[in-house]
């Protein structure tokens, strides 16, 4: 049972009434207690419950998935709220996972954690600023949060529009961080000066996702259900949008090449993609293995773009140049489900999103070795983006399903 909650649902939850649907097949599946009428008629109203019953968390877990589903809209009073944390936890104990596999190498990497101030916020991506501080996106928690890692102090600003799920972000020449707003269908503005946010919708794409700025200040995003990809001019607040012409591509993770083309990943196909950015034109190259199911992507000096091969476990390599492909077997193996990823001065680090703890991999295009270090001591709870420090000294990480941000100094 995969860990990733669908937008869709959550947005659904603060809109629907709530109501016991006491015709879910999993039904039976509730243990007898005062609480299981609880779990009905709150934990139905945006999914199955099968997304419970199925599911595999430790107590921490079960305690910020509880957090995550009332920012989004679950109508626990007060004091429900941890008798539905214990009733989980004893009801649903977490299971063997898929273990963390160790690769001794070259180099040291300490990981240093933060707790985010408002539980069940759910970090989605992590921006490193230039000043050496941390932005992230609070998918659940509806905010872009700010950390300074020398002083441990938190910023926290709420989205304009409630219930947002504000997911991937970027910043500008000025400053202003930029993100999506995932559940309601906009691009949004912060200026962390001020505090201001500045909202921008994205039409037909209702599910804008991953915004990068191109070299003329154009920003670009993907859209992962609409199956789109667009462009805003924050000039003008004009947006363009195109189609993927594979249904139910996916477009998700986006690099620039050195010569500024966009590419993009399409998660649901074995897939990638470029766009032209003036006709909009979208031009696919299809990837050797058919299973492939290409999530985040990232880009080298050599124009190279790694893939984290979800659901087969394995890192991949696709040459822009001459259309060369090769692909490695994550140390974690076929269900390790590789996700954020990223490179630094020619090295490519990524995570394994369904190991036990998370494992944080670095791999060395050279020599074609693997190195991996624990995430601990959350446990990682599923690093879904990274990017290198300011400094590139190390990366900074979300941590989706242990409400943590961290930052590992490669030593």
């Amino acid at each position: 049972m995969t860990k990733l909650i669908f937008a869709a649902a959550i947005a659904a939850a603060a809109v629907l009434p709530a109501a016991a649907q006491t015709n879910d097949p999993d039904v039976g599946k509730l243990p007898a207690g005062p609480m299981k009428a609880v779990v009905e008629q709150n934990c139905t109203t945006c999914h199955e419950l099968g997304r419970i019953v199925y599911g595999n968390y430790n107590a921490a877990e079960w305690a910020n998935n509880v957090h995550m589903m009332m920012n989004a809209g679950a109508s626990l009073t007060p004091d429900q709220v941890q008798p539905m944390i214990d009733y989980l936890v004893k009801s649903f104990p977490e299971k063997p996972g898929n273990p963390f596999k160790a690769v001794a190498g070259p180099v040291k990497v300490s990981i240093k954690e933060w707790e985010l101030p408002v539980p069940g916020s759910r970090p989605h991506d992590p921006l490193a600023a230039p000043d050496g501080t941390m932005f992230y996106t609070a998918h659940m928690g509806s905010y872009i949060g700010h950390l300074d890692p020398k002083t441990g102090k938190f910023d926290v600003f709420k989205t304009k529009t409630p219930i947002s799920g504000p997911h991937g972000l970027t910043m500008d020449k000025e400053g202003n961080v930029w993100y999506t707003g995932n559940f309601k269908g906009y691009i949004g503005k912060l200026n962390p000066k001020t505090g201001q946010f500045t909202e921008y919708k994205t039409g037909a794409a209702r599910d804008p996702h991953t915004p990068l700025f191109d070299k003329n200040g154009i920003l670009w995003f993907t859209s992962q259900n609409s199956n789109m990809v667009g462009r805003l001019d924050p000039k003008t607040g004009d947006v363009k949008l195109a189609v993927v012409p594979t249904e139910k591509a996916a477009p998700y993770g986006m690099v620039f090449d050195s010569k500024g083309k966009l590419w993009f990943s399409e998660w649901q196909k074995p897939k990638l993609a470029w766009i032209d950015e003036k006709t909009m034109e979208i031009h696919e190259v299809n990837l050797p293995n058919t299973a492939t199911r290409p999530r985040r992507i990232a880009i080298d000096a050599n124009d190279v773009i790694w893939i984290s091969d979800y659901s087969r476990g394995y890192l991949g390599m696709y040459d822009t140049k001459n259309g060369a492909t090769k692909e490695w077997a994550s140390p974690g193996g076929p269900k390790s489900q590789p996700y954020g990823i990223t490179t630094l001065n020619g090295i490519v680090w990524y995570d394994e999103g369904n190991t036990k703890p998370n494992g944080l991999v670095r791999f060395d295009p050279k020599s074609e070795k693997f190195q991996t270090f624990p995430v601990l001591p959350s446990g990682g709870g599923v690093v879904r983006n990274m990017m290198p420090t300011a400094d590139g000294k190390g990366l900074v990480m979300a941590e989706s399903g242990v409400n943590h941000v961290a930052i590992a100094t490669i030593q």
